[in-house]
């Protein structure tokens, strides 16, 4: 679905104009066309790779979709593909951001994703001296949208973090830690995963020779590159509470399941003394002292009964009760 086709010229907007009267805009002397797709039939790719001249590999991986974050040349264009991640209902989905980035065109293909870029294309042309640099500003903006996102989801984790630590030394709440940390591992990865091939792609823009699409914008994507640096820096360290979480909630586990064989070793203790004692004067021997005793019954009920109150005192005394 087409959503935007923008022209524009030395940093301002020229017209919204069909998609017919692209090869047309391209033609014109600094001047660059911005198409917005999402979600687009093969056919809509194909009519884009005409349009533009697109290299028909980076319209391949476009095409099908779910890319590792990269960013790849192809001559005087770039092909750069960036995971979107949004947080809904305790879950996160991923989409896909593909840019086709050249001189005087930037093409932007979002797939699997709902919040759109409308705030990026205001930004951009609210700011017409940077966005006289072209598709390269374009391109620096549209990624920056993309890593600013995952903060908010960073900081939702964390927060999910804290709140199984506060459970784990709640009793009986073990085994939902457990499965809550395992959870919360498997979102770090997702967003580890979409943090880190693009964090190494990024200073390959900022950092040796820059293509020249993006020539001049060096300190904007050093800024990009600084923001997933500390994304990434948040991740490992989430990662490490994380691990020293689930060890100490396995350290309680082992704990509760030591104190369940405390109990149960005294209360077996307690049961046995009676058990032993009526085992002796069960065994039918016909010299047992007491066993013609009028008060015998009496005596061993009540040696019974002192004992194990004994033993109940004293394994109270030193908690394994």
């Amino acid at each position: 679905m087409l959503v935007n086709c923008v022209a524009y010229t030395e940093g301002r907007k020229l017209a919204d104009i069909p998609k017919e009267d692209i090869s047309e805009y391209l033609e014109r002397p600094n001047c660059f066309v911005w198409v917005g797709l999402k979600d687009p039939e093969p056919s809509e790719l194909e009519e884009m790779r005409q349009e533009f001249g697109l290299h028909e590999l980076a319209v391949e991986d476009a095409r099908h979709g779910h890319q590792r974050p990269k960013i790849e040349e192809y001559g005087d264009s770039l092909f750069a593909v960036v995971q979107t991640i949004e947080l809904k209902d305790d879950d996160l989905h991923v989409g896909e951001v593909d840019i086709f980035v050249g001189p005087n065109y930037i093409l932007s293909i979002r797939r699997h994703t709902e919040k759109g870029f409308q705030e990026v294309r205001a930004r951009c042309e609210r700011e017409p001296q940077l966005l006289k640099n072209g598709s390269g500003y374009v391109l620096y903006a549209l990624m920056d949208a993309v890593v600013d996102r995952y903060f908010p989801v960073l900081d939702a984790l964390e927060s999910a973090l804290e709140r199984i630590e506060e459970q784990i030394l709640v009793k009986n709440a073990a085994r939902s830690n457990i499965e809550g940390l395992y959870a919360l591992k498997q979102k770090l990865m997702t967003l580890k995963h979409a943090v880190d091939p693009l964090m190494e792609a990024v200073g390959n823009l900022y950092g040796g020779r820059v293509p020249q699409v993006c020539a001049g914008m060096r300190e904007y994507f050093r800024d990009v590159f600084d923001h997933l640096q500390r994304l990434h820096a948040s991740i490992e360290g989430i990662r490490d509470m994380q691990t020293t979480a689930i060890q100490v909630n396995l350290g309680m586990i082992n704990l509760n399941e030591t104190e369940v064989t405390k109990k149960l070793a005294g209360w077996a203790a307690i049961i046995a003394i009676p058990t032993l004692i009526a085992g002796i004067y069960g065994m039918n021997f016909k010299n047992i002292p007491e066993y013609d005793w009028a008060y015998g019954y009496p005596v061993a009920m009540a040696a019974m009964i002192a004992i194990d109150i004994a033993l109940y005192v004293w394994f109270k005394k030193i908690r394994w009760l």
